[in-house]
This record gives C-alpha cells, structure tokens and sequence, in this order.
C-alpha cells in the first residue's frame, strides 16, 4: 500500500481516499439518543472536521442515510431481541445540517446496516480509482461495523475515525474498536486523519 505509510510519515492520498460518513441524520442523531463514549454533537463536531479537511483537498465524501418511504423495504428478520415499529417522522432521513451543504458531495441511501449491499457505494468508489476509504459516524457496532466488514471484503484499506462515531454503549463501541477494526484497518483520531489527508 504505497499511499499508506506506517511510520510517524503516515499518509492519505486525496485522490485515492473517500470520507464515507454513516447515518448523521435527523432521526438517528437527534434528541438526545444516547452515545457512547461520545456525544451526538461530539461525534457531528468531528466529523466534520474530517468532511471539512477532505472538501479541501478535493477528496471524496459519501454521506449515507438510512430511509424508507413506508418501512416495508426494510428488514425484519425474527431474532430474541424484539423491537418496536419503527416510527418515520418526518425529515428523519435528512443528514444532519452541520453536514448537509457539504459541496459535491455523494449521497447513498441504503435499506439495512451496512452502505455496500444494494447501492452504488462500490461503483462510485471504484470509478474514481479510490482504494481507501476512512469511514465514520453511527453507530460504531452496527452501521460503522457492517460497512466496514464489506468494505474489507471488497478489497479497501481502511482507516477508522475513532472519535467520530459512537455506539449505545461505551463496552459495544470499544469492543468494535480495539477488537475488529485494528484487524480490518487503521483506527486513529479523527484530527490525525485530517493531518493525514494529502
């Protein structure tokens, strides 16, 4: 991996890097959900500055959010731990503000966990020759985790924004942090990454 070095030079190549940001949207971020070990604002205040230093450098971002126009796309496998109807206010499926206007960037709308399965995630990564992606937002154990999964599956070097994302709680959080990322990828600060990004 030329572009990735792994000594104090550690480095991204713009041109070769995407941000891929996980569910900062409306209903998932707001009200006070709980997050740990970072906070909703927390977790927007650092991706942004990641979504910030990769609009700079004319990297690409993705901004992915969850939808539904009724919920009947969605899945709903029988499992131990029962949940509610989902309730699909509107404007729940709106990136967050802090991110919104982010200029030319890619918006892909999945329908499960992870951003891969059933969107144009790979194309578009794979049509601009990138091979790296550093990947943020909610939540770590579900949203983040799963598209990381496929992410390593499909080939890509990773790299992990530890402190742009949270989970419900803080064991589910480190557990993905310090048990599969550092097999899949690179988990770092998201101040770190931005340094990074060249």
């Amino acid at each position: 991996m030329e572009h990735v070095q792994t000594t104090e030079t550690e480095w991204l190549n713009a041109e070769k890097t995407a941000l891929v940001v996980i569910d900062l949207q409306q209903g998932i971020v707001a009200g006070g959900r709980q997050s740990a070990p970072y906070t909703s604002p927390e977790v927007i205040q650092n991706a942004s500055v990641l979504v910030n230093a990769f609009t700079e450098k004319g990297a690409f971002v993705v901004l992915v959010k969850v939808s539904s126009v009724d919920g009947k796309d969605m899945l709903k496998p029988n499992t131990d731990l029962k949940m509610g109807q989902m309730q699909l206010p509107e404007g729940w499926d709106n990136i967050v503000p802090e991110l919104a206007d982010t200029p030319n960037a890619h918006i892909v709308t999945k329908r499960q966990w992870g951003a891969f399965f059933g969107t144009d995630l790979d194309l578009q990564l794979r049509r601009r020759g990138i091979d790296t992606i550093v990947l943020c937002g909610v939540s770590t154990s579900i949203g983040v985790d799963t598209t990381a999964r496929e992410a390593y599956q499909h080939g890509y070097h990773q790299v992990f924004a530890e402190d742009a994302m949270a989970a419900t709680t803080q064991e589910e959080h480190d557990y993905v942090c310090k048990t599969i990322f550092p097999r899949i990828g690179k988990v770092r600060k998201s101040e770190k990454v931005a340094d990074m990004l060249k």
